[in-house]
C-alpha cells in the first residue's frame, strides 16, 4: 500500500486546469433565461435530456449545469425524468437507428407546445458518423429542430446561450 501512495505523490494531479469562465457572463446569460421564462413559462422549464446515441461528451456538459458550480436550477431549469413533464427536449448524439423509435416515443410523450433543441456537432449535422447503416444523421433528419447549439461538446455557457435562443420570443 505504501508503495501506491509514492506513486501517487510522484505522479501529481493529471487532470487539466480548468478553463477561465466569466462568473458574470453566465449570470447575466441565467438572468436573461429567468426573465425570459417569466414570460413565456411562467417561471421554469422543465428539460428532458435525451441521448440518442452520442459518446458521452455532451451529457458531461449537460450534466454539468446541474452541478453546484453552474447550479442551472437558480435560473428556473430543471431536468426531469420523463418526457411527460418536459417543456422541451435536449437530444445529444446522432439518431442511431436503434434510438430512433425510443427518440420519436419521447417526442410523442411530450406536451405540446413543446421545444426540441439539438445540442453537439453530431446532434446539429451529423458530427463524425454522418447517416449509414446505423446512423439517421443529424436529429433534423427526424425531427423538427427548433434549436441547435453546436460544438463538440457544447460548453455549459454554450448551452445556457441555446436554452435562452429557444425560449426567447
Amino acid at each position: 500500500m505504501l508503495r501506491i501512495v509514492n506513486t501517487i505523490f510522484r505522479t501529481g494531479t493529471l487532470s487539466e486546469e480548468i478553463a477561465p469562465l466569466s462568473d458574470d457572463e453566465f449570470e447575466a446569460l441565467g438572468f436573461e433565461v429567468k426573465s425570459a421564462l417569466d414570460k413565456r413559462f411562467d417561471g421554469s422549464l422543465a428539460i428532458r435530456s435525451v441521448d440518442s446515441g452520442s459518446c458521452n461528451g455532451c451529457e458531461l456538459e449537460v450534466n454539468a449545469l446541474a452541478n453546484p458550480f453552474y447550479d442551472l436550477a437558480r435560473f428556473g431549469v430543471h431536468m426531469v425524468a420523463s418526457p411527460r413533464h418536459a417543456d422541451a427536449l435536449l437530444v445529444t448524439g446522432v439518431v442511431s437507428r436503434h434510438m430512433q423509435s425510443a427518440l420519436l416515443r419521447a417526442v410523442e410523450s411530450t406536451p405540446k407546445p413543446k421545444i426540441i433543441i439539438a445540442a453537439g456537432e453530431c446532434a446539429c449535422n451529423g458530427g463524425e458518423f454522418g447517416v449509414s447503416y446505423a446512423s439517421c444523421g443529424a436529429v433534423q433528419n427526424v425531427l423538427d429542430v427548433d434549436v441547435s447549439i453546436p460544438g463538440c461538446p457544447p460548453t455549459p455557457t454554450d448551452l445556457l446561450r441555446g436554452i435562452l435562443l429557444a425560449v426567447s420570443d
